[in-house]
C-alpha cells in the first residue's frame, strides 16, 4: 500500500469534467455542460480559480469525447486577443486573458465513464505519489469562504484524506454521499469520518452531513480505487473507496477527516439551482447588481399581483 508523508505539499488538483451533463439537454449536446456560463464566465474557470487561489498551481483535466472546449478556453485565442487589442478593448481582452495564465493545465481522457472513482483513478501517473485536491465542477464555491485552503491545511496536520462536509436536510441525504462523523479535537469545524454511504435512504443516512464536492485524498487511494467494486449505479464510487481508508492505519494512508462548510455555494448540476446560482452571483456583482436587482425587484413584484 502506498504510504505518504502528511506534510507532503498539496500542489496538484484533478477536476473531473468527462460527464455528458444530460439534464442540460438539448444544450450540452454539443457543448460540454462544465463551458455552460455562470454569468459571463463558464463553470470551470471559477472552479480552476477555487484551485489556483488555493495554491495549486498544476491541474489535470479529466476529460471525455466532445470535450476539446475546455482545452481551447484555457489556451490562447491569438485572433481574439489581436482584434481586442487594435480594438483598445483592454477591459475585454484582460478578461479573455485571464483564463490562460490561472495554473499549468493538463488533460487526459477518461475513456469509459465509469464514475468518479474510475476518472479519480486515470489521474494516478500524473499525481505521482502526493497528495492532491479534486474539485467537481457542479459544485462552485465562493472565493470569499476559502474552503480549499482549509481542506488543505487539515490534510497537512492531520494526514490521510479529507472531504467537505455540509448539513442537509434529512430528506435530501439521498442525493448525495453521507457521512458518520465524530469530534476529533482539532477544531469545531474538523470531525473524524468513521464511514460513508452513497446516496442513501433518508432512513439509513447515520448523519445529515453530505460530502460535497471538494476533496483531498492521500494516494493510497489508488491502491484502494483499483479493487473497488461497481457500487451504486453500476459505477466505481470514490466514497466506496473513502469508506475504506476510513478503516486503514495512518501507516497505509488511511484514515479520513471531514471539513464542515457552513458558506456560499453554488450547485450548478441542477437546472433549478443553477438558475438561482446565476441570480445570486449576478445580484452580488458591482457592474451588474444594482441594475439587475432592481429589474428583479420589479419582475418579482408584477409576477405576484398577476398570480
Amino acid at each position: 500500500m502506498t504510504t505518504t508523508n502528511p506534510r507532503m505539499p498539496v500542489t496538484k488538483a484533478v477536476v473531473p469534467a468527462a460527464g455528458l451533463g444530460t439534464r442540460f439537454l438539448p444544450a450540452t449536446k454539443a457543448t460540454p455542460k462544465e463551458m455552460l456560463p455562470v454569468v459571463d464566465k463558464p463553470a470551470i474557470q471559477y472552479v480552476v480559480e477555487e484551485a489556483a487561489a488555493a495554491g495549486l498551481s498544476d491541474i489535470l483535466m479529466v476529460t471525455g469525447r466532445n470535450k476539446r472546449a475546455l482545452e481551447d478556453h484555457f489556451d490562447r485565442a491569438y485572433e481574439l486577443e489581436e482584434l481586442l487589442s487594435r480594438k483598445g478593448d483592454a477591459d475585454k481582452l484582460r478578461r479573455v486573458q485571464e483564463s490562460v495564465s490561472l495554473a499549468n493545465m493538463h488533460y487526459v481522457r477518461q475513456g469509459d465513464p465509469k464514475g468518479l472513482g474510475h476518472a479519480v483513478l486515470v489521474a494516478e501517473q500524473h499525481v505521482a505519489g502526493q497528495p492532491f485536491a479534486v474539485l467537481l465542477g457542479d459544485d462552485l464555491i465562493d472565493p470569499r469562504d476559502p474552503l480549499l485552503a482549509r481542506m488543505i491545511e487539515v490534510q497537512q496536520e492531520l494526514g490521510g484524506s479529507v472531504v467537505a462536509l455540509m448539513e442537509v436536510d434529512p430528506a435530501q441525504i439521498h442525493l448525495y454521499g453521507c457521512a458518520a462523523v465524530k469530534a476529533n479535537g482539532f477544531g469545531p469545524d474538523v470531525f473524524h469520518v468513521n464511514d460513508l454511504i452513497e446516496k442513501p435512504e433518508p432512513a439509513e443516512a447515520p448523519s445529515n452531513y453530505a460530502v460535497i464536492g471538494r476533496y483531498v485524498l492521500d494516494p493510497a487511494v489508488f491502491e484502494v480505487l483499483k479493487k473497488t467494486e461497481p457500487g451504486r449505479g453500476g459505477e466505481i464510487q470514490l466514497t466506496d473507496a473513502l469508506r475504506t481508508l476510513a478503516t486503514l492505519s495512518p501507516e497505509e494512508g488511511g484514515q479520513v477527516h471531514g471539513v464542515l462548510f457552513d458558506g456560499r455555494r453554488y450547485d450548478t448540476g441542477d437546472r433549478a439551482d443553477y438558475l438561482r446560482a446565476i441570480v445570486r452571483l449576478a445580484c452580488e456583482r458591482e457592474d451588474l447588481g444594482p441594475e439587475f436587482r432592481g429589474w428583479l425587484k420589479d419582475f418579482v413584484g408584477t409576477e405576484m399581483q398577476q398570480n
